[in-house]
């Protein structure tokens, strides 16, 4: 995947955020949720796929428990040594304001398609099986619905 339309957003000189030159991780599968204090409080949950950081802003937060249902807007491809960035964006650049790490570990694919990914996350604060599900046909296609997956016990 291409990290274009990141580094058009960005004057990276100046942001201090990673360029994107670093290869992808070797063996795992990277995730990691960050803390961004911009013009709202979001989190960004980021799942390494395809040599990149597929991203979705979570504007309420991650889902802390069963049968929470939040909203994930899916945003540009962010570099794999994102999941590391953590410091101030400057003002006047996209984004400004504070990113800290909130959650980090990896993630085991289990089923992904254009509309649905279900993964197991291995946190240090969310473990267990999620869902990332694309709303339906209509809504704005960067839309999708961020869960835990429900288990029988």
């Amino acid at each position: 995947m291409s990290l274009q339309e990141y580094r058009s957003k960005r004057n990276l000189e100046r942001s201090g955020e990673p360029k994107g030159s670093k290869p992808p991780s070797e063996g795992g599968k990277i995730y990691v949720i960050q803390r961004h204090q911009a013009t709202h409080l979001h989190y960004d949950l980021r799942l390494e796929m395809d040599g990149v950081l597929k991203s979705w802003a979570l504007p309420k937060g991650p889902p802390t428990q069963p049968n929470l249902k939040r909203l994930a807007v899916q945003t540009e491809d962010h570099p794999i040594e994102y999941a590391d960035f953590e410091g101030v964006i400057p003002e006047g650049e996209y984004g400004a304001g504070k990113v800290e790490v909130w959650d980090r570990g990896t993630f085991e694919p289990i089923e992904v398609d254009k509309n649905k990914i279900i993964f197991r996350i291995h946190g240090e604060k969310l473990k267990g099986d999620y869902c990332l599900i694309k709303l339906r046909p209509g809504t704005d296609p960067k839309n999708w619905l961020f869960f835990e997956k429900k288990t029988t016990r």
